[in-house]
């Protein structure tokens, strides 16, 4: 019989690609949404793959113990990946409480859900190189201390160590993946990557003259979430649970990021870009570098598609949306 998933953010960014590498290899995927009166759209990544048929909606919320432990007790999954979260930074200083509920509690609901419905299940855990923040070391590996900077880093700090405790208290089979930064097409317009590939794109199309940017100088480890859904499936093959960093080992500026995306349609950011004291956060991260090390020689991962790569991807596929009038 074929394997069962069960994954929350079904419909995000990962959500999309980790269903897609998913069905590839033969698993029956469910994926549990939060049902809204807007919910007309709430599968348009998974559309953008052509998947949206061949994934099992359950409805459901983190934020409803009582949901989740039904949910599970119908499927039995082999595996859960929870990548649900209030997953935008600069939102997370004007909703603590909506991200601590959803990103924090959220995740501890699901390992008990699984504790008292499925033990058995392997389960994944979305922790973020957020986590690290104000970094304690120029380089960040497994072992390199946290520092959150934020109340989306501290709500899934608490989730990242309440995924070990579980682990080590119950004997469960769960892991946590510390991923760095990773973008696509699919990406969120609130994320800084895609909102330059759609303002690129935008103004290269005349439908906009400028953009509106934050801190300009910080640097983050990018990489394209494709790569990064094949290391959660990884680390649910392995005999042993354990957490992994994943990253590319690269660090680069946002301002260095905007001039790809603007160069490769011709334009030059230095006539377009306005800096917007309203974009800074109260707390900043300044930099994130990555480790992954560990995942290469235990998982056999590395990252495979290059920063320049990604973000030209993202900028046509921001044209041809435009272009379409989507």
């Amino acid at each position: 019989m074929a394997k069962k998933a069960l994954v929350t953010g079904v419909t995000g960014q990962d959500g999309a690609y980790l269903s897609q590498l998913l069905l590839e290899k033969g698993y029956s995927v469910h994926g549990l949404v939060r049902r809204s009166s807007h919910s007309e759209q709430f599968d348009h990544r998974l559309r953008w793959l052509g998947i949206q048929n061949d994934v099992e909606f359950v409805d459901g919320n983190l934020t409803d113990l009582s949901s989740l432990a039904r949910i599970v007790r119908s499927i039995q999954p082999d595996e859960v990946y929870n990548l649900g979260a209030q997953s935008f930074v600069k939102s997370s200083w004007d909703q603590p409480v909506l991200t601590a509920n959803v990103t924090a509690i959220g995740a501890l609901n699901v390992l008990e859900a699984l504790r008292l419905e499925a033990p058995q299940a392997r389960f994944y855990q979305a922790s973020s190189s957020e986590m690290f923040g104000l970094v304690q070391q120029p380089v960040q590996t497994e072992k390199t201390p946290f520092y959150p900077r934020s109340p989306y880093a501290v709500a899934k700090l608490y989730a990242h160590w309440t995924t070990v405790n579980y682990r080590e208290s119950f004997g469960m089979f769960a892991v946590s993946g510390i991923l760095f930064n990773h973008e696509s097409p699919l990406r969120g317009l609130e994320f800084v990557t895609r909102k330059v590939t759609d303002g690129a794109a935008r103004i290269k199309l005349g439908l906009n003259e400028q953009l509106r940017m934050g801190n300009m100088d910080a640097r983050r480890d990018w990489g394209h979430a494709k790569d990064y859904v094949r290391a959660m499936w990884l680390m649910l093959q392995q005999e042993k649970a354990d957490d992994f960093v994943i990253a590319t080992g690269r660090t680069t500026s946002v301002r260095d990021m905007v001039r790809i995306a603007f160069g490769h349609v011709g334009l030059d950011p230095e006539d377009h870009i306005v800096i917007d004291p309203k974009f800074a956060r109260p707390a900043e991260v300044e930099i994130l570098l990555g480790n992954a090390a560990k995942a290469k020689e235990k998982l056999g991962w590395e990252a495979t598609v290059p920063l320049e790569e990604m973000i030209v991807e993202m900028v046509e596929a921001d044209l041809r949306r435009h272009r379409a009038g989507r």
